[in-house]
């Protein structure tokens, strides 16, 4: 019995529907926790650190999660929201590479070398 393999242009397809359902679903998300930021800020009237105070590291926005601060609640909801397009790169990059189209998963996989890249480096070189 032999089995049969879903053409290319079906399977792109599906994958192209998932890679918009994951970017509804990542922005839907970030919407909703910035709401519930936005929620505690308005209950608890401050974003619960000092002025002029920004999050430095996960480790500071993850002990602020733990407290229920306003401000790390809503960096969250903007970390999500900026992980989002990324998450569309590596989908593509997938994409391109089960259609066999190698450049298009070169050029894609530099450009998320270039989206790692700008993110250590600002954390290198942040103020």
């Amino acid at each position: 019995m032999k089995t049969t393999k879903k053409p290319i242009a079906t399977e792109t397809n599906q994958l192209e529907k998932t890679i918009g359902r994951i970017m509804r679903w990542g922005v839907t998300l970030a919407i909703i926790i910035m709401v519930i930021g936005l929620l505690a800020f308005l209950l608890h009237g401050g974003l619960g650190y000092p002025n002029n105070y920004y999050v430095h590291s996960f480790k500071e926005l993850f002990s602020g999660l733990a407290e229920q601060k306003p401000y790390s609640i809503m960096m969250l909801g903007i970390f999500i929201l900026i992980l989002t397009p990324v998450l569309r790169v590596v989908a593509s990059i997938y994409s391109f590479y089960r259609e066999h189209d190698w450049l298009y998963v070169v050029i894609t996989a530099l450009v998320l070398l270039i989206l790692i890249a700008s993110f250590i480096l600002g954390i290198y070189f942040r103020r």
